[in-house]
This record gives C-alpha cells, sequence and structure tokens, in this order.
C-alpha cells in the first residue's frame, strides 16, 4: 500500500456563552492510492475539500454505528420478551382451558 498522508481538521466544539464554537484538531492518517484519488473526485464535484470530506463520511459512520447498536438492543429486548410473552401466552391457555373445561361441565349439568 503506498499510502499519502494528509492533515484532517477535527472539530471540538466548546461553549462560550451562548455561542458555540468549534475548535479543530488536526490528525494525520495514511490512505492507499486510489482510495485518496476517488476521495479527491468526490470533493472536487461536491467543492469542497479532504478535511470535510473525512468529517462527514465519520459522522456518517458514527451514526450507523449508533443505529446499529440500538437495533442490536431492540432485537435483544425484543428475543427477551418473546420469551416472556410465551410463558404468558401458556399460564393464558391453560387458565382458558380450566374455564372451559367447568363451562361444558356445568352445561352437562343443565341437560
Amino acid at each position: 500500500m503506498v499510502g499519502l498522508f494528509f492533515l484532517i481538521n477535527f472539530t471540538h466544539k466548546m461553549k462560550v456563552g451562548v455561542l458555540i464554537l468549534a475548535e479543530l484538531r488536526k490528525i494525520l492518517i495514511s490512505l492507499p492510492d486510489n482510495l485518496l484519488k476517488e476521495i479527491d473526485n468526490i470533493v472536487s464535484v461536491e467543492r469542497t475539500n479532504r478535511s470535510e470530506f473525512v468529517r462527514e463520511a465519520m459522522r456518517l459512520y458514527i451514526r450507523e454505528k449508533r443505529k446499529i447498536q440500538i437495533m442490536d438492543r431492540m432485537k435483544k429486548g425484543y428475543l427477551e420478551m418473546a420469551e416472556i410473552n410465551i410463558k404468558l401466552a401458556e399460564v393464558c391457555y391453560d387458565a382458558d382451558c380450566d374455564q372451559q373445561q367447568i363451562y361444558e361441565e356445568r352445561l352437562g349439568e343443565l341437560e
């Protein structure tokens, strides 16, 4: 991999009174040439720069990771609730069967 290095400005927000000021931090990353060429093509078409491109890509990545984590927690919760719901359904089914049997016995007594 032939790596090209470039600096990215990261935003760190600081509250000052009512205003929120952005403090940019620089980091150094390496990318393979083919990926850098793709990025350069995109930033050229979108009339932006590499730093903004990478910031937005990272925001999107973090947002998607959070969505996946939420979906995983929801799935786990639904699976746990499924077990509880099955147990409740079994209890209610047994109670319904008991009530049905009592009802049929009373009907038989009336005949």
